[in-house]
């Protein structure tokens, strides 16, 4: 098995919008893609990390609309499953006026369902001709269930405990970043163009981004000012920040993900690669890192989880791109890549995730920033060593103890914040 492509087929996409509203909407659509007639009933089940993350974002195409439900009401009406995570593309100003019409008349609703604790979403519809009923669980687009009028049309066996349900995050987890490190140096042409794709998408983000007046245009403001300094530091900030300024206010471009993320995936993918830009690194040689800093990305976030209470964008993605970095001017260096993720850990592991919103810009610039510090610590030899804190003797054993924290010891965090974002609405 090449884990590398595996990580590319079911985490590394295009996604139009925020990951988790778009996923309800995939379910939707599979669920509605089986039925005949207009729908009568829209009843979606999520559990707490995908519920909490969809709760405040922007969903594109929808002039300014927010949350699961209507995403989930969208879905259902366009009926183009096959499209996946950039499915409201297809949303036109007619659907979302009935969608709309559909949740003010109480024939669309959302409920959460606190049982669950890794990613899972069921939607249930009603026609005049019958019943249908779709389960995504484990990964966004990791149809498990699927049925109409009695019918089962679908349904993959799960295994208990297993939070990925893929045979290459099994293999991911046990693995060394030395041995990704091994992965990447052999990357095939379809990888590289595949990588460069990204770039490309999320670049495009990042420069309409730039003309919002949002979190990356004030950092460019500061700086313009005199106020920060102009380095790598500002216009990797500047970039990053911005991208995610699109994406979170709903602009109808796609990002190229990481881990499942559209900010984990413009954090792993712009900041080596603007940092390889700024040192004059091989082309190749970006192209590389950027693959190992999604292999990191979702290394991490095999032992944190993939809607942990830690903000993955700032944490999991900031330390696949302080590796890449890494990477980029010393190689395999296992000394100092481990310096490098303890820094960035260290700076950030207890970042908490309250869902996906405008404020997620604030949280990418701060990764990046990070990031950015953190290896260039480690390239000269410097950084946070297992005589400090929580971090441990190597990148791996850090990892790890992050996870403890994050489900041990913030095992409140995500029910205490979902129930503080309830309160105010």
């Amino acid at each position: 098995m090449n884990v590398l492509k595996e990580l590319f087929k079911h985490e590394v996409y295009p996604a139009l919008g925020c990951t988790e509203p778009i996923a309800v909407a995939y379910t939707a659509s599979l669920a509605a893609n089986e039925l005949e007639g207009e729908l009568e009933e829209i009843t979606i089940f999520t559990d707490p990390g995908v519920y909490k993350n969809g709760m405040a974002v922007t969903v594109p195409n929808t002039n300014g609309e927010r949350g699961n439900l209507i995403a989930g009401v969208l879905g259902a009406i366009i009926r183009k499953p096959e499209s996946k995570m950039e499915i409201l593309k297809h949303a036109d100003q007619e659907m979302i006026n009935q969608s709309k019409a559909y949740i003010e008349s109480g024939k669309a609703k959302i409920i959460l369902d606190k049982d669950k604790k890794d990613l899972y979403i069921e939607v249930r519809l009603k026609t005049l001709h019958g019943y249908s009923r779709a389960v995504v669980e484990h990964a966004h687009t990791n149809l498990v269930y699927l049925e109409a009028n009695n019918r089962v049309i679908f349904e993959k066996k799960t295994s208990v405990g297993d939070s990925s349900n893929q045979a290459y995050r099994s293999i991911l987890q046990e693995m060394t970043i030395l041995e990704m490190i091994d992965l990447v140096d052999h990357l095939d042409d379809e990888d590289k163009a595949y990588i460069k794709l990204g770039i490309e998408m999320n670049l495009e983000i990042s420069k309409v981004g730039q003309n919002l007046n949002k979190v990356g245009y004030y950092i460019h403001d500061l700086t313009n000012k005199g106020f920060i300094h102009d380095d790598i530091f500002s216009s990797s900030k500047i970039m990053t920040a911005s991208a995610s300024d699109a994406r979170m206010s709903g602009v109808n471009l796609p990002v190229m993900t990481s881990g499942n993320s559209g900010n984990q995936g413009i954090v792993a993918v712009l900041v080596p690669y603007n940092v390889g830009k700024y040192y004059q690194i091989d082309e190749g040689k970006i192209v590389q890192s950027i693959a190992l800093s999604h292999l990191v990305n979702s290394y991490v976030k095999c032992f944190i989880g993939d809607l942990s209470p830690l903000c993955g964008a700032s944490i999991s993605a900031g330390v696949g791109a302080a590796v890449a970095i890494v990477y980029q001017q010393c190689g395999g260096d296992n000394g100092k890549i481990t310096y490098a993720v303890n820094t960035l850990i260290s700076d950030l592991g207890g970042m908490l995730c309250d869902g996906a919103k405008a404020g997620c810009a604030l949280k990418v610039a701060t990764s990046t920033d990070s990031a950015i510090r953190a290896a260039y610590m480690a390239i000269n030899n410097q950084g946070i060593t297992d005589k400090e804190g929580f971090v441990g003797k190597s990148a791996e054993e850090t990892i790890y103890h992050l996870s403890r924290i994050g489900k041990i010891g913030m095992g409140k965090a995500d029910e205490t914040m979902l129930e503080i974002m309830m309160g105010k609405n």
